[in-house]
């Protein structure tokens, strides 16, 4: 089992930059595939990025693609999601997800096993 915490999330300027963290417990965490998703208010969760157990391989959503940039080191049982030139329409809470087996293209919410509590991201106009 793995737990999940993020943080880094925050209020900034359209065109702004911020980068979320998201610590995992556990001595396997190597071995989950991880995701980001978000979900605004009165919307469905959406997928932004995932990334497979090593890091080669990620996918990223085409509304975020150019953005934002999914990261892991697991070294440090962390992964990140680098989010440059930040819109308004970014504005949700950010969340993290793992899931149990290898892979990157993992783009539904059912596909996950663990969630982080999620972190607030507001960009203003």
């Amino acid at each position: 089992q793995v737990q999940l915490v993020e943080s880094g999330g925050g209020l900034v300027q359209a065109g702004g930059s911020l980068r979320l963290s998201c610590a995992a417990s556990g001595r396997t965490f190597s071995r989950y595939a991880m995701g980001w998703f978000r979900q605004a208010p009165g919307k469905e969760r959406e997928f932004v990025a995932s990334i497979n157990w090593s890091g080669e391989h990620t996918y990223t959503a085409d509304s975020v693609k150019g953005r934002f940039t999914i990261s892991r080191d697991n070294a440090k049982n962390t992964v990140y999601l680098q989010m440059n030139s930040l819109k308004p329409e970014d504005t949700a809470v950010y969340y993290c997800a793992a899931v149990s087996r290898d892979g990157y293209y993992y783009t539904k919410v059912y596909e996950y096993d663990y969630w982080g509590q999620g972190t607030q991201v507001t960009v203003s106009s």
